[in-house]
């Protein structure tokens, strides 16, 4: 018999804030989080605003010296997994350790690293290399190292599914407890690539926005006017266990995961499928999972990466599951106000729906000023919004057409 999952603990770092309170009352207020890139010099780029995380100290969080041995990455992902930790009241020292893993994936991985050493190379040699940077730039280590920080011995693992990877992170967790694998499990994403080559590579693809006059009006996913997305950066994790499990220990409990899809659009490697066909079956085999029907769904909390196509194509997808429900139910997208967090987008996206299902109120989507003909759903527009969420999903789809999606729902004992 498959095991009951419940979310025990959250923890952000994102460009509205670092922790989860801040994040949270950041959405509903409606702010964003972009403005111009202050990392490097954007003044080359077509676009040059992001979602950055601002005055983001890993000294706080991580021991110095073990700091300067991890990419940004890394840094982030351990500051959200302490965050959740602490916030699920988890005891560590009296916990069977080899019962608790950590999945924590990212889209690209230590691109700092990657930047910086490649700089060293070819101005300084190879004798000036850092013995740290192929394991502070591979991408499993903010998994490896967030085990390693807090001795987390059960199954450890890293997904790298592009844009979604915190969801298929998130799913993959769920799976593990699911089956009987691990009591406990640290999973979500995340994403430090704000950075001059990953920038460029996305401005070359011409898939960003280039609104560099307005940055806080540039993310404006489902609106007439969108023109691209924003990059962000950060991380998202949470503490989910087994309801046994939290149970025994007193655990406080946000929401349950109660099903998952994953699958392929076999399409293209950055283009949706046309119609979001294999999203809509993402969709449904999340429901499926669940044991639960279209027509129960309160809240979808939308990959909405304000790109033309996606948004399209989401829309669709989900016009096309749900029928005349589909205007019935409200969909809402927060990359409006973080921008696209790429890899951790996922992550912060199922700490903001387990708060939604939690408090029945749903974040807007900001910038939406214009709509779109052919777009016709409840955007939750501009504003947060007061509803019995009972039950939501969250979509991630990601370029070589990985999609995936997790359910939320209220926890009944």
């Amino acid at each position: 018999m498959k095991k009951r999952v419940v979310i025990t603990g959250l923890g952000a770092v994102t460009p509205l804030g670092i922790g989860t309170d801040i994040f949270w009352k950041s959405l509903l207020e409606g702010k964003s989080g972009i403005a111009r890139i202050t990392r490097f010099d954007p003044s080359d780029y077509a676009t040059q605003i992001a979602g950055e995380v601002k005055d983001f100290d890993p000294t706080n969080y991580i021991d110095k010296k073990e700091a300067k041995r991890m990419d940004r990455c890394t840094q982030f992902a351990i500051t959200a997994s302490k965050m959740a930790l602490e916030d699920s009241g988890l005891d560590l020292e009296q916990e069977d350790l080899t019962r608790i893993g950590t999945i924590i994936g990212t889209g690209i991985g230590g691109m700092d690293t990657l930047h910086d050493q490649y700089k060293t190379l070819f101005e300084k040699g190879p004798g000036r290399i850092s013995p740290f940077f192929v394991p502070m730039m591979i991408a499993n280590m903010p998994a490896g190292q967030t085990s390693i920080t807090f001795g987390l011995q059960g199954p450890c693992t890293c997904v790298v599914t592009a844009c979604a990877t915190g969801t298929n992170s998130i799913g993959d967790a769920f799976k593990i407890i699911q089956r009987g694998d691990a009591d406990v499990m640290v999973a979500g994403g995340t994403e430090a690539a704000v950075s001059p080559a990953a920038v460029a590579g996305f401005c070359a693809m011409k898939a960003m926005s280039t609104r560099n006059s307005e940055p806080e009006k540039a993310s404006r996913p489902f609106d007439k006017d969108r023109d691209g997305f924003i990059m962000g950066e950060g991380a998202g994790v949470i503490v989910i266990e087994s309801l046994e499990h939290a149970i025994a220990r007193g655990a406080r409990i946000y929401a349950e995961i109660a099903g998952y899809g994953s699958n392929a659009d076999a399409f293209h490697i950055t283009a949706p499928a046309p119609e979001g066909a294999q999203a809509a079956k993402c969709m449904a085999m999340a429901l499926a999972d669940a044991g639960i029907k279209p027509e129960d769904v309160d809240y979808i909390n939308a990959h909405g990466t304000s790109t033309p196509l996606n948004d399209k194509n989401e829309s669709l997808a989900i016009k096309s599951l749900f029928g005349d429900h589909a205007k019935k139910l409200s969909v809402s997208s927060i990359k409006s106000m973080t921008g696209h967090l790429l890899g951790a987008a996922g992550g912060i996206e199922a700490v903001a729906t387990a708060l939604t299902v939690l408090n029945d109120i749903m974040p807007p989507t900001i910038n939406y000023d214009n709509p779109d003909p052919e777009l016709d759903l409840d955007y939750v527009p501009n504003q947060a919004k007061e509803k019995k969420v009972r039950v939501a999903l969250s979509n991630s789809f990601g370029f070589g057409g990985h999609n995936a999606t997790i359910l939320i729902k209220k926890y009944e004992a």
